[in-house]
Order: C-alpha cells, then structure tokens, then sequence
C-alpha cells in the first residue's frame, strides 16, 4: 500500500512540471546583424557586388525593396506564434512575410515555395498561395472563380483578408501576429484576425522577409514554439 502512494505522488509531480515549463521566445532578429538568416537575391547570380537590400540601421531590420529577393532563415520552423512589427517609414508599400517556405524559387524563380503573409499597405493580411495552398471559409467569395485557382504562375493565388481598417497610417508601427499550428495559419493585425485558414499544404518550414519594391523597416520579428499540441499527445 505504501509503495503504491510513493508511485502516485511521484508521477503528479512529473506532469506538474511538464505544465509549468514554459516555450521560450527566440528573437530571430538580434538587432546587430543578420545572424540566422541568410539572401536570396537573383540579380546577385551575375553581379555579387549588387546592393544587397536587407540591411541593419539603426537597431532595425531593413527590407530596401530592391534589388527584389529574400531574406531567409537558416532554421526551419513548426507550430510557433510570430510577432512581427513593422512599418514603411515614408511611403505606403509592399512587402510580405512567407511562412513554411521551402524548395527557393519555385515561383517566376523568385519566390520560394511558402505562403505569404501579406503586409502591402491596406491589405496587410491576404494569403498569397506560392506553390503551396490553404482553404479559408467563404473561399469562393475571397479567392475568385474556382475554376482559375491554382498554386503557380497564372492562377487565382490571392485569398483576400476579413477586415478594412486595421493598419496604421505610413510612419507608424502595425503588429502582426501570424499563428502556425499544424495545418492552420491565423493572423492577425493590431489585434484583428484578419485571416483563418486551415488545410495548408504544409506545416512547417522556413521563414523569409521580401524584398519588394518597398522599403520597410522591422523592429521585432520573435517567435514563440505552441507546445500543446505536443503536450497534449
């Protein structure tokens, strides 16, 4: 009898633990350099000495929009919470974060194979399907005809966002969460979901910054790993 209430103290001490233990954030940007990440620029194939467009200034990560490309992490990513908060300093822009990139270039070999988590002014939110594909509710209504969806070149790939409203004016900063767990990808902007899609064709990957036409300066970029789908199994 003794032994068999040694046995069950000890083992709701262990799951207490496994509860208590918190994810820990990991800066992907450290606010020095570019440590963790590396360029994918085409126009650096034949000319190396071209401007690379993502620079650090001023404690901040710099997307200078051109010479177009990527910044990409070295790590690969699944089931995280990421907090982004940007802003285009001077003029309205665009600009994308991609998760769940993978094979470099597979779109009008430039954009890597992803979704991208769109941060053009007033439609910060949208999905843009690269090469990979999510379902939202109401798909029709926010991706088009069904019959010209598609995950390559040519195809309905943008799948609209929920809200208007829910950026900030050029110069000041917006947050945008993006939520990845399993095959689903929640956003939000400023504290509105702005997108909810599940069924995506990937659930990990790396995780890259555009280069777009647009300068665009980050100040965090952090993720957190969601651990309950794991502690739950």
């Amino acid at each position: 009898m003794n032994r068999v209430i040694v046995f069950l103290f000890v083992a709701s001490i262990t799951v207490s633990c496994n509860f208590s233990s918190k994810p820990k954030t990991i800066k992907l940007f450290n606010g020095v350099d570019l440590t963790g990440w590396h360029v994918d620029v085409p126009a650096m194939d034949k000319n190396p000495d071209t401007l690379n467009p993502f620079v650090v200034r001023d404690s901040m990560l710099v997307s200078l929009g051109t010479p177009q490309g990527h910044l990409i992490t070295d790590s690969i990513y699944q089931n995280y919470r990421l907090d982004v908060e940007y802003r285009f300093p001077r003029t309205p822009g665009n600009c994308g974060v991609l998760v769940h990139a993978s094979t470099p270039r597979a779109l009008y070999k430039m954009f890597p194979k992803s979704i991208e988590v769109q941060m053009m002014f007033e439609n910060a939110g949208d999905f843009w399907c690269i090469v990979e594909d999510i379902t939202v509710p109401d798909m029709i209504k926010r991706r088009g005809d069904k019959s010209e969806w598609g995950i390559t070149e040519g195809k309905k790939r943008r799948i609209l966002n929920l809200t208007d409203n829910s950026e900030k004016p050029v110069g000041e900063w917006n947050k945008m969460v993006i939520e990845c767990v399993g095959n689903e990808i929640k956003v939000w902007v400023n504290n509105d979901l702005v997108n909810d899609g599940f069924n995506c064709t990937a659930n990990k990957g790396q995780i890259a910054i555009q280069a777009e036409g647009s300068e665009v300066e980050f100040r965090k970029l952090e993720l957190t790993p969601i651990t309950e789908i794991a502690d739950s199994e």
